[in-house]
């Protein structure tokens, strides 16, 4: 009788297996990347090829994008109206400044903020360092040096008088162009107002002692981020999602690795040749130390109410905006 209980057990154990088999749906395979067509996005940049842009390249050629159903082509066209297009839904995806959304959303442009790439922004005031300017107060008097009247650098040089307590009529402001390493090599100005990622690498590669104010020790201005418009992130917030998926991997990997990543855009900007890479690989190195936070993408809801108050305070916001607004960090992981 045991060997007769033990044997219906084992027979009533296999018809089990059997019938939940049969009953179980098969899982449906995922599409192979490779095989499916890939959908084409354009991102703006705003700028030419360059080695800033290495998380992009990086994304790009290690198939993050691909990997996420999406071909990106990037448009360098130095579009003065970028952010009109991205409002209009004619671009979906654009490159820019923090202070760039305030004034579109200002302006009424439905546009939105995604993914904070620069931690720190990244603007400086810069002088030769036998020049005495130690410390801000010995700005004034002086002749500074500065590439507009307009635009970020000229927002941050405002932000950062105003938190100093220096007033700017009491500065010799003076539109140079780009031609900030010049005019101080030549002495034609004391100080400049630069990105950090240019003239004060390159004149540091040149063997030239300098002092640097970085304008974030001052002031928190939300700096360069992915925007895109309302109209994509509510009908579309898949690719919003894989956008910034992709990205954040490219930019995860330049981080950890530059001088990988930098053999990466050395193969994405031609024009780039034996000479200048060593000067442009410093570049990345001092560009992944202003992208690496605690928490990559992230938008600090302090910064963007700041960088409302500063725009305001300098009468180039007027109305009432809502921080939250401008940016979303649901995209973020």
């Amino acid at each position: 009788m045991k060997g007769i209980h033990i044997t219906a057990l084992l027979l009533l154990i296999v018809a089990l297996l059997v019938t939940g088999c049969a009953a179980r749906p098969e899982t449906p395979a995922a599409a192979d990347p490779v095989d499916a067509p890939l959908r084409t996005v354009t991102i703006a940049m705003g700028f030419i090829p360059n080695v800033q842009f290495t998380p992009m390249y990086v994304a790009m050629e290690r198939g993050y994008f691909a990997d996420e159903g999406i071909e990106v082509e990037l448009d360098y066209g130095m579009e003065t109206d970028l952010l009109q297009l991205v409002g209009a839904n004619q671009i979906q995806f654009a490159i820019g400044s923090g202070d760039q959304v305030v004034l579109a959303r200002g302006n009424g442009l439905p546009v939105t903020y995604v993914f904070n790439w620069y931690g720190r922004f990244p603007v400086c005031v810069v002088s030769m360092a036998d020049a005495g300017i130690d410390e801000p107060a010995d700005l004034v008097g002086r002749t500074v040096g500065t590439p507009a009247l307009q635009g970020a650098s000229h927002i941050g040089w405002l932000a950062f008088l105003d938190e100093v307590g220096i007033a700017p009529e009491d500065i010799d402001l003076q539109v140079i162009g780009y031609t900030q390493v010049a005019s101080l090599i030549e002495n034609r100005v004391d100080a400049t107002v630069s990105y950090v990622l240019n003239e004060p690498v390159q004149l540091v590669h040149s063997g030239y002692d300098i002092n640097v104010f970085y304008l974030d020790q001052y002031t928190h201005l939300v700096s360069n981020g992915i925007i895109t418009n309302d109209q994509t992130i509510e009908d579309d917030p898949e690719l919003v999602q894989a956008v910034v998926r992709a990205f954040l991997r490219g930019l995860e990997d330049t981080i950890n690795d530059p001088d990988g990543a930098f053999e990466i855009a050395r193969r994405a900007i031609p024009e780039m040749d034996d000479e200048s890479a060593e000067l442009q690989r410093e570049v990345l190195r001092a560009a992944a130390d202003f992208w690496r936070v605690d928490r990559l993408g992230f938008s600090d809801p302090t910064h963007w109410a700041e960088s409302i108050e500063i725009l305001t305070g300098l009468g180039l916001l007027t109305g009432e905006i809502d921080p939250e607004d401008l940016y979303t960090n649901r995209f973020i992981p």
